[in-house]
């Protein structure tokens, strides 16, 4: 099964992820089939936080990719932040 899930990069202290497509049987930082995105949680200042290539998230989700729990929470946080940045990208 496929999944999409967080894999950890960065140092001990200052944790960076990667949103992965990868096989569920493969390693949490092993291989993946396609990096969609990343996840800054300690992000400061003018840092970007989050950012998800939806479309290619959609695809994922479209031929039966299983997000983690974590991911889908992200993706959901993403979605409504997205209605926001197009209201102000239009004015």
């Amino acid at each position: 099964m496929v999944r999409i899930r967080l894999a950890r990069a960065g140092t001990t202290n200052a944790p960076f992820y990667h949103v992965i497509v990868s096989d569920k049987r493969n390693k949490r930082d092993g291989r993946n089939i396609e990096r969609i995105g990343f996840y800054n949680p300690i992000a400061r200042g003018k840092s970007e936080p989050l950012r998800i290539d939806l479309t290619r998230a959609d695809y994922w989700l479209s031929v039966g990719a299983q997000p983690s729990e974590k991911v889908e929470s992200l993706i959901k946080q993403l979605r409504k932040q997205q209605p926001v940045a197009a209201e102000a990208a239009a004015a």
